[in-house]
């Protein structure tokens, strides 16, 4: 059993301060269809596995402090990462130095955020409702930023070859966003390929964001790096971290 872990650091220009990246299922101690790094409480692994992965990520990967684990529901609650009364929420957001913001990914876009100064970091979840829904608006609302200074890295997420969905996803995004149409693919009567990372980036710049990166490693494709809800239904969650040093 390998215990080294992999990771995969933001590749943007973000101040240096600012430390950010998505785990792979590569290395940790799960088992069976959890194997490797999986990083969540909530899918059935044995809490003891849970325990060790957390930890070789906090000694291998060099961060601060524990994450801050949210209670993750597709919603569109953002929460401060510096409250730790309420963490039932799909993004957080923090002004504290090595406060570390974390999302829990296997398909759905995690989405990491820092602002010019690099004193502004957010982390949050965006499966199709939590898009639709608005969670990237919402936490760009609360960091209260000018877009224009943000930067916005997405992690591993399933890509537009092979996220299937049906009317009822397709018909709300082309209401919200009238050009959102050209992110659906239409393969049988009933079904389409949704390009969620478009529908993110198309939000993001209706936002007045600029500074997007990211998107290119495809979950469900590579079951060797990472976890896939769609692809596998029983795994385990990889996790995107940001925080800020002084």
């Amino acid at each position: 059993m390998n215990s080294k872990i992999e990771i995969i650091p933001a590749d943007w220009p973000a101040p240096s301060q600012v430390k950010a990246f998505s785990s792979t299922r590569q290395g940790g101690v799960s088992e069976g269809c959890f194997e490797g790094l999986n990083l969540a409480s909530h899918v059935g692994d044995k809490p003891s596995h849970v325990i060790r992965n957390r930890q070789l990520l906090s000694q291998q990967a060099g961060l601060p402090n524990e994450p801050v684990w949210l209670n993750q529901a597709h919603s569109t609650a953002v929460v401060c990462a510096d409250d730790d009364l309420n963490l039932n929420a799909d993004a957080a957001f923090t002004y504290q130095i090595q406060t570390v913001c974390s999302v829990l990914t296997a398909d759905c876009l995690p989405l990491l955020i820092c602002n010019q100064q690099g004193n502004c970091v957010a982390a949050a979840h965006a499966g199709w409702r939590g898009l639709l829904g608005g969670v990237i608006e919402n936490t760009l609302a609360v960091m209260q930023q000018d877009p224009t200074d943000l930067f916005v890295w997405i992690g591993p997420s399933i890509s537009a070859s092979v996220f299937e969905v049906g009317q009822d996803v397709v018909q709300p995004f082309i209401q919200k966003l009238p050009q959102a149409e050209k992110c659906f693919q239409q393969i049988d009567e009933t079904h389409w390929l949704a390009d969620m990372l478009q529908l993110a980036k198309l939000t993001l710049q209706q936002k007045g964001v600029e500074k997007i990166y990211g998107g290119e490693y495809c979950s469900y494709q590579d079951s060797e790096k990472f976890y896939s809800y769609r692809r596998d239904a029983k795994t385990g969650r990889m996790a995107s971290l940001i925080w800020f040093e002084k």
